[in-house]
C-alpha cells in the first residue's frame, strides 16, 4: 500500500470494475464547522493492448498517483492515452510529469490551451470529440456529453466494456473521514448525506447551478445513463457509484437541492465563525 502523504494509511488504489482503478488520495475541505474529505481522483483503465488514464489529481496528489500507476501497470499494457475532462488544476494538475514520464502518452479530448503550458508536447496531442473512441484492446474509450460542465471544453469519457462513466464534476460530492468513508465507494458508506455533500460541492465548484433549471439536466443525465446502460459511475470529486439505479436519485437530488439553498459561505468564514445559535447556545 502506498503511503499517503496525510501521514495515515491511503486505501487506494482500488478496483472499482475489472482492470479499471480509483487512485489519489483524500483532500480535507473545511466548510459547515465540519470537516468534509472528497477526491482530486484519477482513473486507470488496462486494456490488452493500451492503458489510459482519465485526469492526472490535483499537483499535490501526483507523487501518490505516480507510485499508484507504476505499481499497477508493471507487466501490463503500458500507459499509451491520457484524457482530461476539462483544464481544471484538480484535473490537469499533473499533466506535464505524466507525458514526461510516460514519452508514448498522447493527450485526448478537448486539448484547447495546454499547447501554451507545454509547447513541447503539442504533437502528443489529440483532439476529439463526442462519438470519438479509443481502441485499448479488448475494450474502448468513447467520448460523451458533458450534461454536467465545469467549463466549456468540459467531455465526460466511457469505457464501453464494462460500462464505466467518468463524468469529471457531474457527481461532485464530499464524504465524511470520521464515518470510515474514505475509499470507499458509494453504497458502502452507509451514513453519507448525498443530498447535503452535492450541494456543499455545488456551493464550492458549480455555482452556475444556482441559476439553471437542474431539473433539466436531472432529465437529461437519466437520458445519458440509459442511452450508454452505465454500470459503474467514477467521478472525480465523489465516491465511486457501483449501483446506479439506487444512488443516482439521491446525486440527483442533491443537484435540485444544491440550486435552491443560497450559498452558504466559503470554506474559511464559514469554518471559523460560529453561528448565532451556536453562540445562543454556548
Amino acid at each position: 500500500m502506498v503511503q499517503s502523504t496525510l501521514n495515515r494509511p491511503n486505501p487506494l488504489p482500488r478496483e472499482i470494475a475489472p482492470d479499471v482503478f480509483w487512485l489519489g488520495e483524500c483532500l480535507e475541505q473545511r466548510q459547515q464547522n465540519k470537516i468534509y474529505h472528497s477526491y482530486n481522483a484519477a482513473f486507470l483503465v488496462i486494456g490488452e493492448a493500451a492503458s489510459l488514464l482519465v485526469e492526472t489529481g490535483h499537483p499535490k496528489d501526483f507523487p501518490i498517483i505516480e507510485k499508484q500507476l507504476q505499481e499497477l501497470l508493471r507487466g501490463r499494457a503500458p500507459l499509451k492515452y491520457l484524457f482530461i475532462t476539462h483544464q481544471e488544476t484538480p484535473h490537469s494538475g499533473g499533466l506535464g510529469r505524466v507525458l514526461r514520464r510516460y514519452p508514448e502518452a498522447i493527450l485526448c479530448g478537448d486539448v484547447s490551451d495546454y499547447h501554451l503550458a507545454f509547447p513541447e508536447y503539442e504533437p502528443r496531442m489529440r483532439w476529439m470529440k463526442e462519438g470519438d473512441e479509443i481502441d485499448l484492446g479488448g475494450r474502448t474509450f468513447l467520448l460523451v456529453e458533458p450534461v454536467i460542465r465545469d467549463m466549456r471544453t468540459t467531455w465526460w469519457g466511457f469505457e464501453t466494456r464494462d460500462r464505466v462513466l467518468f463524468p469529471g464534476d457531474g457527481f461532485a460530492y464530499s464524504h465524511y473521514h470520521e464515518d470510515g468513508h474514505c475509499g470507499k465507494v458509494a453504497e458502502e458508506a452507509e451514513t453519507l448525506d448525498l443530498e447535503d455533500t452535492t450541494a456543499v460541492f455545488a456551493d464550492l465548484a458549480l455555482f452556475w447551478t444556482k441559476f439553471a433549471d437542474m431539473q433539466n439536466y436531472c432529465d437529461r443525465l437519466d437520458e445519458l445513463v440509459k442511452k450508454l446502460d452505465v454500470k459503474t459511475v467514477a467521478p472525480t470529486h465523489g465516491l465511486p457509484i457501483t449501483d446506479v439505479a439506487a444512488t443516482l436519485p439521491k446525486v440527483k437530488e442533491g443537484l435540485l437541492y444544491g440550486s435552491r439553498v443560497a450559498e452558504r459561505g466559503t470554506n474559511d468564514a464559514t469554518f471559523a465563525r460560529p453561528s448565532p445559535m451556536t453562540e445562543a447556545v454556548g
